[in-house]
This record gives C-alpha cells, sequence and structure tokens, in this order.
C-alpha cells in the first residue's frame, strides 16, 4: 500500500519548516514501511512568481491526487501591491474551496514547559488542552457579494456578505459535537446571534443537533465574550466551534496563550477525510532562510495528517511524543525560549538542529 503526500512549501519560512517535517515523516517511513510517495508542487507566492498564479493548475491536479497536503506558509510583502483576488492568499483559499475542506481543526495544547513562555499566569494556562473547530469554506470569506464598488454619488464602499445555509452549519455542528465526545464532553458554540441573522440560524441548528448527543454538554457564546473568557479562564473551553471569520480570530487569541504560535498544528478535512495540514503561523518573511524557524507546528501537523487522513493514529502518537520529548529535554528555537535566551537546561537551537533532536528522538524511543 502508498500513500501519495504532496509537499507545498510555499513562501517565506515554509521551505524550511516542511523540509524538516518531510525528515520525520521519512523517518517514521522508514520504520513502519508505511509507503509514503512524496512530491511536491507550488503554491502562493512562489506559484505566482512561477506560473502566474496562486493556485496553479498543475498544483490543482496533484492536490485533487494525493491522499494528504502539508502546506508550509503564503504570502510575503512583495506581493502586497497586487489585487487582493491575485494575492498569495487567495491559492489557499482556491485549495481550501476546490478541495471542500469545510473542517478546521486547531488544537491549543499548552506543554508543561512552556507555561512561562506564555502571556497569561502559568496557573491560568497550565495543562490547557483546547480543540477550536472553524467552518473553513463558508461565511464572510466566501460570501458573495463582495468586492469595491463606487456608489452614484462617487464614494467608494467594501462589500462582504457574510452567508451560511443550514447544511453547511449543520455538516461542521455534527463534526464539532463528535470531536467534544472524542474528548471532555463539552461543546461551545461561538456566535453573534444578538445582531447577525446568519448566526441566529447558526445557533437554532446547533440547538437541533443537541438530541443526537445527549452525552455532550452545549453551550452558547456571543463571540466578544468569548475573546474574554479566552484570556480569563481558558481552561473552562474543551471543544469551540464556530464560523469562519470567529474562528479565524479566535483560534490565534487561543495560540498565544500557548507561548508561541510557533507550536501550533492545523487540520483542514473535507467528508472523506482527506486534508490540508499546515502550521497555524504565517510566512514570516523577516526571519526566512536564517535557520531561526521553528518547525515544531508543522511536524506537529504532519501527525494530525498521519492521524486524520493516513489512519495511522500509533504513528501520530510516536511523533507527538518524540516533540514532547525534545521539549522535555530543553531544546527551544528563539520564540520558546524565555526572552528569547539560554538559561539552565535549555539550549536555543536553530531550525535545522530543531528538526535533528525530533528525528534523533524517533530514533532512541
Amino acid at each position: 500500500m502508498t500513500r501519495q503526500i504532496l509537499l507545498l512549501p510555499g513562501d517565506g519560512i515554509g521551505p524550511e519548516v516542511v523540509v524538516q517535517a518531510r525528515r520525520v515523516l521519512e523517518k517514521v517511513d522508514a520504520q513502519h514501511k508505511l509507503g509514503f510517495i512524496f512530491s511536491e508542487a507550488l503554491i502562493g507566492g512562489a506559484a505566482i512568481k512561477e506560473d502566474g498564479a496562486a493556485y496553479p493548475a498543475g498544483t490543482q491536479s496533484r492536490a485533487r491526487e494525493a491522499d494528504a497536503i502539508l502546506l508550509g506558509a503564503v504570502g510575503g510583502p512583495q506581493w502586497d501591491g497586487l489585487p487582493a483576488a491575485e494575492r498569495p492568499e487567495r491559492g489557499l483559499l482556491a485549495i481550501r474551496s476546490d478541495l471542500d475542506l469545510f473542517c478546521n481543526l486547531r488544537p491549543a495544547i499548552l506543554f508543561p514547559e512552556l507555561a512561562q513562555a506564555s502571556s497569561l499566569r502559568p496557573e491560568l494556562v497550565a495543562g490547557l488542552d483546547i480543540l477550536i473547530v472553524r467552518e473553513l469554506t463558508g461565511g464572510i470569506y466566501f460570501g458573495e457579494p463582495r468586492g469595491i464598488n463606487t456608489r452614484q454619488d462617487g464614494v467608494r464602499e467594501g462589500v462582504n456578505t457574510d452567508r451560511y445555509d443550514e447544511n453547511e452549519i449543520r455538516r461542521i455542528g455534527r463534526l464539532a459535537f463528535e470531536a467534544a465526545m472524542k474528548r471532555n464532553g463539552r461543546l461551545c458554540s461561538v456566535d453573534k446571534a444578538n445582531v447577525l441573522e446568519v448566526t441566529m440560524l447558526w445557533r437554532e441548528v446547533l440547538e437541533s443537533l443537541r438530541p443526537e448527543f445527549p452525552a455532550v454538554e452545549l453551550s452558547h457564546l456571543y463571540v466578544d465574550n468569548a475573546a474574554m473568557q479566552l484570556v480569563r479562564a481558558p481552561k473552562q473551553f474543551d471543544v469551540m466551534v464556530t464560523g469562519n471569520l470567529f474562528g479565524d480570530i479566535l483560534s490565534d487569541i487561543a495560540a498565544m496563550l500557548t507561548g508561541s504560535i510557533g507550536m501550533l498544528p492545523s487540520a483542514s478535512l473535507n467528508a472523506e477525510s482527506r486534508g490540508l495540514y499546515e502550521p497555524v503561523h504565517g510566512s514570516a518573511p523577516d526571519i526566512a532562510g536564517k535557520n531561526v524557524a521553528n518547525p515544531l507546528a508543522t511536524i506537529l501537523s504532519a501527525a494530525m495528517m498521519c492521524r486524520y487522513s493516513l489512519g495511522l493514529s500509533p504513528v501520530a502518537d510516536r511523533i507527538e511524543r518524540a516533540v514532547a520529548s525534545v521539549i522535555a529535554q530543553g531544546w527551544r528555537t528563539p520564540d520558546i525560549a524565555a526572552d528569547g535566551v539560554a538559561a539552565d537546561g535549555v539550549k536555543i537551537v536553530g531550525t535545522l538542529e530543531m528538526g535533528d533532536a525530533v528525528v534523533a528522538a524517533l530514533d532512541s524511543e
């Protein structure tokens, strides 16, 4: 049996972190004879430079054939002057839409050794383990009409449309309930149902699913209160589910609770569990090529890929244990070192050296 894995390194630090994740996947493939077959394609700014489009036809064809996709990052200041529809980020939106990757899973887990790196007091975040389930192919990022128009009075206005139908809400809601059943049985749905009709429907549909999952405790929060609660008492949450825009914002808030956005993976899945896996950080062009980027979020994304799309949960567990081991041993990239400096038992290393450490941990397990 073979498993086709498409690598989309992308822009900025993307190629640096993806190559370290590939090394980890090659190690477990060699250890367990998993039949991984790797290929690479372009997306984002790199694709614009080479092919004139952020999601070119060649990448689209390979993405549709792959069993799973690992992506680095897209974007950079050199493309900021392009029209919105032609920027690198449109490639990411396009592949999500093309493959119907409607379900985004973003865990926010705080390793005990990194509690001091969080901006909150350690006692508030120690043991943090939240899963945010974000609807990814609908809502305001895709709704029509959209654009910048000039009215009859000569004034320009920007228009975006927040739109969900009940089927879109129901399918993401059901997955969120199922995720809560596998965890601690608590699901918080986030909306703005006091003012937005689209989220009034969202709340109504989530409530309609409640009888199917009697073991899950369903609650609702307005998005402004949810943001406040994430920084006031984050450990009250187990699974959170919300729409595209709110999920984008809340998952980044949750990321910072863990001390560094460089530690957090994500998965974007379709109904067949085929998925796109990527770290939640951006392309960080200011540090690209300097061997300082943290590859652990990408390595953990590869672990999620093994678990959700490739049916290899034991392998995912091994990769996650290897990451936990190197953190426990004191290996740190600058973003997760307290004040960016070495201390007793802490070794500050670069991207390549962190990859070496994870591969070594897999060898020694």
